[in-house]
């Protein structure tokens, strides 16, 4: 029977995913408090938030998604309790993880440096500059965090990171009420108050899991592979050729709903627009961080089944996922159905038209919910395969090639404005899932699989 090919395979997920989603609506919990009290304090500041948040989330997933590359390889290598050499492959991924950030780093700075030339509107411009070099300077500790992170997570310890990033979680939502609005005798700082308080939680995140890493002793093994880890280069190469190709993956794909707020900004009264933008992302983020939580969960099973060279149960592994996944997405369209509008309501109370313009694209959002679920899946089952190299031209494809044309095809010559641009993102996330499944089921085949 299905159930009892499954079941097992289920609770394995759910038990690796839960702690992650636990954290992941902490997360957003904060994404909304965040642009719910910006949003309060002012349209154009909320909508200054838009633009930077999404030009950052190219750059600050493909960071992540570097990281990524770091959790199919300690995977495999905990399959086989192989823990110093964890410790030394952890040493060699932060180190290329750094200089990845430092690059990137250098990048946005540059870009900073035109800002006047890509915002249409002048009078963001006072809110946005702050706002950008606070995020900038965010991202080095994001990416130190996730590099320790993902050696959590493929040792099977996904409540650490969790814990971690609830703590910076509460600092976060303290620090925006202090500052965003000027309480307990600190100035009212609005947007960059926010951007503020966001930058002390990622430090935060970033200086507790090392405390973590380097002071409990269960991690001693770890350490020593770490501290005595000298610089090979066919290690680096292994971490570099399974992060690239996620990290571009993970930038195409951002970078498709970054486009998609470029062309919400030249929508007829753009302010609006890109607000209602924001909301509808934030929204929509409630979906992805869940699906992404069980998909976490996929990955390291995968991985782990990968380095013991178990073919059937990495198959069945990404099809546990799936199911779990879809149950999951189910759940998520029936809340944004019947309690969507409440939840726009909560950013701007006041601004009836902002409220009206998010409400009316809840069925795109509603509809793209799948697509996403099963691409999240499925990257994350090859993902555990070891196997990326494919995700690298499915993304050029599916968000590139297709994507950001639909997008704006939608949005501007046929005149569907922000509607179009969410029924654009469930061509490209569709197109995605369907491809990764493909590879997936091509990769752990007979003919094709190898450890």
């Amino acid at each position: 029977m299905i159930a009892d090919k499954y079941l097992s395979y289920y609770k394995r997920i759910i038990k690796l995913g839960l702690p992650i989603l636990i954290g992941q609506l902490g997360m957003i919990a904060v994404g909304f408090a965040d642009n719910i009290m910006v949003g309060q304090h002012s349209t154009p500041e909320l909508a200054a938030a838009s633009f930077v948040n999404n030009l950052f989330n190219v750059v600050l997933f493909m960071c992540i998604g570097f990281t990524y590359g770091l959790t199919p390889l300690i995977g495999a290598l905990a399959a086989r309790g192989k823990k110093n050499e964890i410790g030394r492959t952890l040493y060699t991924g932060l180190k290329v993880n750094l200089v990845f950030s430092v690059v990137v780093t250098a990048i946005m700075f540059g870009v900073y440096t035109q800002i006047d030339h890509i915002v249409k509107e002048d009078a963001l411009l006072p809110l946005i500059r702050p706002y950008y070099l606070i995020y900038l300077a965010g991202l080095i500790p994001v990416v130190i965090f996730n590099v320790f992170s993902q050696w959590s997570y493929a040792i099977g310890n996904t409540v650490m990171p969790t814990v971690i990033v609830l703590i910076s979680n509460v600092v976060n939502v303290i620090g925006n009420y202090i500052l965003i609005f000027g309480h307990w005798g600190l100035p009212e700082m609005g947007l960059t108050g926010a951007g503020i308080s966001t930058l002390v939680a990622r430090v935060l995140c970033m200086v507790l899991i090392i405390a973590v890493f380097c002071g409990v002793k269960q991690n001693g093994a770890y350490r020593v592979g770490f501290s005595r880890a000298v610089p090979v280069s066919t290690t680096a190469k292994r971490v570099i050729a399974t992060s690239y190709p996620i990290a571009l993956q993970m930038a195409m794909e951002t970078g498709s709903f970054s486009g998609a707020a470029i062309i919400a900004g030249w929508l007829p009264d753009s302010t609006l627009s890109l607000a209602a933008f924001q909301i509808l992302i934030i929204v929509g983020t409630l979906g992805f961080c869940v699906y992404y939580s069980m998909a976490m969960g996929v990955t390291v099973l995968v991985a782990n089944a990968t380095g013991v060279g178990d073919r059937v149960a990495m198959r069945r592994i990404g099809w546990a996922g799936y199911h779990v996944i879809l149950a999951i997405a189910v759940c998520s369209c029936t809340v944004f159905l019947c309690c969507g509008r409440t939840m726009i309501e909560f950013f701007s109370d006041n601004d009836i038209a902002l409220t009206e313009l998010a409400a009316a694209q809840l069925f795109p959002l509603v509809l793209y919910q799948l697509g996403d679920a099963t691409q999240i899946n499925f990257v994350g089952a090859l993902r555990g395969t070891s196997r990326v190299m494919p995700i690298l031209w499915i993304a050029f494809v599916s968000y590139i090639l297709v994507g950001l044309p639909s997008t704006w095809f939608l949005a501007m010559p046929m005149g569907m404005g922000l509607r179009g641009i969410y029924l654009s993102f469930s061509l490209s996330l569709f197109l995605a899932g369907g491809l990764c499944l493909y590879y997936f089921m091509k990769y752990t085949g007979k003919r094709y699989f190898s450890v």
